[in-house]
C-alpha cells in the first residue's frame, strides 16, 4: 500500500556499502523500519543521504507492506528546514541524544498522533530558541504522557518521587528516587510549558544526576529499553 505520511527520523544505519536502514516515526503509522537500497551511492536520485539525519523532518511516499518486513520510500521531502539543530554543537549533542532515547522508547507500529504533535512542535521549539540546556529534561518529562508513566501528581508534597512507582511519597523505599536538591528542580518542571523553561537556572551537577535519575525511570517503565550510548557525549559537551 502506497502512504503520504509526516515522518520523523529516529536513526540511519548504514547497511552494506551503498544502503541505509532507517528507523523513522510516522503520522499514518507510528513506528517504521525501511531499507533505503544504494542511497549512499546515488547523486541523482530522489533519496539524499542528508533527509536522514536524527530527527528530520518529513514528508515522504513509502510503500507499507505491513508484515514486520522492511518497507521501501519512493520519494522524500524536508517538511521543516532546522537552521541550528544539526550545526549549533550543544543542540546537536540534546539532537543525538534524543533521538536514540526515542529510538529505544517507542515501540508501537500503530498511529499515534498526540505523540507525532508533541515531538514535531518540539523540535521546532528546540530549533528557533538559543536558551536549550533544559529542553530535553523538560521534553523527557513531558514525554512520559505519551507513553504511559507520567509522575502521578495528585500529591507532590512528599521527600522523594519513587521512580519504580512513579509517585511521590514520604516513605523511603529500596526502590529508585529522586530526593533533595534534584527533587525539587523536578517538581518545577512539572506542569509548566517549554517557554518558561528558561526559569528554571541549574547547576551543571544537578543537570546530569536529573538527566540520569530519568534515563532510569525510562529503564524502569519500557521492556527492552537500552541506555543511550550518546548520554556520555551530552554530558561531556555540558560539562
Amino acid at each position: 500500500m502506497q502512504v503520504t505520511t509526516k515522518a520523523i527520523v529516529l536513526s540511519s544505519l548504514k547497511y552494506g556499502d551503498t544502503s541505509l536502514i532507517v528507523k523513522a516515526f510516522t503520522l499514518s503509522d507510528g513506528l517504521k523500519s525501511y531499507l533505503l537500497k544504494g542511497v549512499l551511492a546515488s547523486r541523482k536520485g530522489k533519496l539524499k543521504t542528508a533527509y536522514f539525519q536524527p530527527l528530520t523532518q518529513l514528508e515522504i511516499v513509502a510503500n507499507h507492506k505491513n508484515k514486520g518486513t522492511l518497507e521501501s520510500i519512493r520519494e522524500a521531502r524536508v517538511t521543516h528546514q532546522y537552521q541550528t539543530l544539526h550545526s549549533d554543537i550543544s543542540k546537536n549533542a540534546i539532537t543525538l541524544f534524543l533521538s536514540e532515547m526515542l529510538a529505544n522508547s517507542i515501540q508501537e507500529e500503530e498511529r499515534n498522533e498526540g505523540l507525532f504533535y508533541y515531538m514535531e512542535s518540539a523540535l521546532q521549539w528546540l530549533d528557533a530558541n538559543t536558551e536549550a540546556n533544559n529542553f530535553h529534561i523538560y521534553f523527557l518529562i513531558d514525554l512520559t504522557k505519551y507513553l504511559g508513566f507520567y509522575p502521578d501528581t495528585t500529591s507532590t508534597e512528599g521527600l522523594y518521587f519513587d521512580l519504580l512507582e512513579a509517585e511521590f511519597t514520604n516513605n523511603l523505599t529500596l526502590s529508585p528516587n529522586i530526593k533533595g536538591e534534584n527533587l525539587n528542580y523536578f517538581k518545577r518542571f512539572l506542569g509548566i510549558n517549554f517557554d518558561t523553561l528558561n526559569k528554571i537556572k541549574m547547576k551543571k551537577a544537578n543537570r546530569q544526576e536529573l538527566l540520569q535519575s530519568l534515563v532510569l525511570y525510562f529503564e524502569l517503565h519500557l521492556q527492552g529499553f537500552r541506555k543511550p550510548r550518546s548520554l556520555a557525549i551530552l554530558n561531556e559537551v555540558f560539562s
